[in-house]
C-alpha cells in the first residue's frame, strides 16, 4: 500500500495515512486502502486494537482538490457508487470488531473529521483543528452526519455541520466530539498507554459486543431495544471471556486480559 502503513505489535495494529504532502487529504486510492488496513486488523487475532494515526502536519484535511475535480465531471451513479466507497469506509470502522484510538496530530477537516468521529475514543494535540466545512464549498456533511447526531446529539451537531466552522481542540472535547487533549510531544506515548491498558484490563470480546451493542440499539423502540439487549446479555454469558472473568471474580484474583 502506498499511501497507508499498517503494522502490528502487542496486540495493537497501528494504521497510518501516509500522503504528508497532500496533508492526508482522500482519494479514491486512500480510501480503498483503509478498507483493507481495517480488514487485516479484523481479521487477525493477536490484534485486540488499533490505533488510527497520520503523517505530516494535518490528520487529514478531507477530500484531495483533484478528487473534488473529478467529481464535477461525474454522473450520479458516478457520484452514488463514490459516496458508497466513502461509506463501506465509514461502516467498517463504526462497527468494526476491535476497539478504534484515532491519535489526531493536525487539523481534522471534512472527511478527515468523518475518519474521527467514527473512531471510538479521539485523543488531539491543542493545535488540532476539527470541522464539517462542507457547506462553504456547497456540498453537504451527508454521510458523517449520521454518525455525528449519534454521537454528539442534533443541538450540537447543528451547530457544527450548518456553521461549518472550525473549532478548537477544547472545544471539541467540551462538545464531546473528542475524548482527550494531549500535548504533541506525549501524544504517540499517551495513545499507545491507553490502548494497551485498555486491552489488559477489559476483554477484548466483551468490547466487541459492547461496541455492537451501541451500534445495533440506537434508534429502536425502547422495547425493541431492550428485547435486543436481552438476547445480547444471554449471549455474552455463554461466552469464554464471560465465563473467565466470572471465575476469577468470585475466586478475588485478578485478571489479564
Amino acid at each position: 500500500m502506498k499511501s497507508v502503513e499498517y503494522n502490528s505489535k502487542e496486540r495493537v495494529a497501528v494504521i497510518t495515512l501516509n500522503r504528508p504532502d497532500k496533508r492526508n487529504a482522500l482519494n479514491h486510492e486512500l480510501i480503498a486502502e483503509l478498507k483493507k488496513a481495517f480488514d487485516a486488523a479484523a481479521q487477525d487475532e493477536n490484534v485486540k486494537a488499533v490505533i488510527l494515526s497520520a503523517k505530516g502536519e494535518a490528520f487529514c484535511a478531507g477530500a484531495d482538490l483533484a478528487y473534488l475535480q473529478q467529481l464535477q465531471h461525474f454522473s450520479y451513479e458516478e457520484n452514488l457508487q463514490d459516496s458508497n466507497h466513502l461509506k463501506e469506509l465509514f461502516v467498517k470502522m463504526y462497527t468494526h470488531p476491535k476497539i478504534i484510538i484515532a491519535q489526531v496530530q493536525g487539523h481534522a477537516l471534512a472527511g478527515g473529521c468523518g475518519l474521527a468521529t467514527v473512531c471510538d475514543w479521539v485523543f488531539a494535540v491543542p493545535e488540532a483543528k476539527f470541522g464539517y466545512t462542507e457547506v462553504k464549498i456547497g456540498f453537504i456533511p451527508a454521510l458523517v452526519s449520521v454518525f455525528l447526531l449519534r454521537k454528539i446529539g442534533e443541538g450540537a451537531a447543528r451547530e457544527l455541520l450548518l456553521g461549518g466552522d472550525l473549532i478548537s481542540a477544547e472545544r471539541a472535547l467540551a462538545s464531546h466530539l473528542i475524548n482527550r487533549v494531549v500535548s504533541a510531544e506525549n501524544l504517540e506515548k499517551e495513545v499507545w498507554d491507553f490502548t494497551t491498558q485498555l486491552i489488559s484490563k477489559n476483554s477484548a470480546d466483551s468490547m466487541r459486543l459492547t461496541k455492537r451493542l451501541i451500534a445495533d440499539v440506537y434508534g429502536k423502540s425502547l422495547e425493541d431495544a431492550l428485547n435486543h439487549a436481552a438476547a445480547s446479555n444471554a449471549h455474552a454469558r455463554s461466552t469464554q471471556d464471560c465465563k473467565r472473568g466470572i471465575e476469577a471474580f468470585l475466586n478475588k484474583e485478578k485478571i489479564i486480559w
